[in-house]
């Protein structure tokens, strides 16, 4: 059945399946690209869904229970590999993560274990070390798993070229489509970690005009006009960030086609962060050059 991160999705992320070689405890990972999503079903229980990427369709859905199941890291592998295993019976799934970066892997893990724990666990972000991709790689299915801590890691700070590449974003204006792709750097980092108070507030301090074209998309019941003041309160409110964390993850899992497209975007931009950034520059500037047509005539 398809599935879709919806408000009822607790968690999303990008992840394979791995299965068992036949006559062996070798694990091998399956090539097909998915996602994992953990949601509140319409039956009131924990599901724990893997969604093709490639068919739009939910290959497994599992029904968890609270404490009943834990998901670690194969320490036998090499690669990324990861288990999902139950107290309760002698069921193994196993995952490997398909994120181009293994930098938040167990970031996601530690999440994943909170929600299978407690499905109102809050969802905790930047707590992960860095580290280099791996691919995919064989495992043992008989070793032992085992949970890694998360280590705490510095404040990420984006670097000047995302700082420039999203200041000509927000600019909306003069820029080309093709001049903003060439500066746009791949954006390995999270949206948590570029939209912060630290950076925005330079592009609205250094750009006042940008404050206004903010005020459709501003909740109802602010004062109006919002002020640049009532904006500074917002980027720096929990809400803002939690918002912000939820869409970046709902971007990572390449399950947004839908809702882009009513956001006027192709439904390529609901593929990544980078895909989106630049599919809403190439919006602005299409606008632009529509809205400078107008003018001359």
């Amino acid at each position: 059945m398809p599935a879709s991160v919806t408000n009822d999705t607790l968690l999303a992320f990008k992840a394979g399946r791995a299965f068992r070689r036949d006559g062996s405890n070798v694990v091998e990972a399956d090539p097909a690209k998915g996602a994992i999503l953990l949601t509140n079903g319409d039956d009131g229980l924990l599901h724990f869904i893997w969604k093709n990427r490639e068919t739009d369709v939910s290959e497994e859905d599992l029904i968890i229970f609270p404490t009943d199941a834990t998901f670690t890291k194969v320490d036998q592998s090499n690669g990324r590999v990861y288990v999902l295993k139950f107290s309760s019976s002698n069921q193994r799934h196993f995952f490997w993560m398909q994120d181009a970066s293994s930098a938040r892997d167990e970031e996601f893990a530690n999440n994943v274990n909170g929600v299978l724990q407690d499905p109102e666990h809050p969802l905790q972000w930047g707590t992960s070390g860095s580290s280099s991709s791996a691919p995919p790689a064989q495992a043992s299915s008989s070793s032992t798993t085992s949970t890694t801590p998360a280590a705490a890691a510095p404040g990420f700070q984006a670097t000047p070229e995302q700082l420039d590449y999203l200041q000509t974003l927000l600019r909306a204006g003069g820029a080309t489509t093709g001049a903003a792709e060439a500066a746009a750097p791949e954006l390995e980092a999270s949206l948590v970690d570029i939209l912060t108070p630290a950076n925005l507030t330079p592009l609205f301090t250094n750009h006042p005009e940008l404050v206004p074209t903010l005020f459709p998309y501003l909740p109802p019941d602010l004062p109006m006009p919002p002020s640049a003041e009532v904006v500074q309160r917002i980027i720096h409110s929990p809400q803002f960030r939690a918002a912000v964390a939820s869409f970046d993850q709902a971007l990572r899992t390449g399950l947004l086609g839908n809702l882009v497209r009513q956001l006027g975007l192709p439904e390529e931009a609901g593929l990544g962060i980078a895909p989106f950034l630049r599919a809403v520059q190439a919006k602005a500037d299409r606008e632009n050059r529509e809205a400078g047509g107008m003018d001359t005539d």
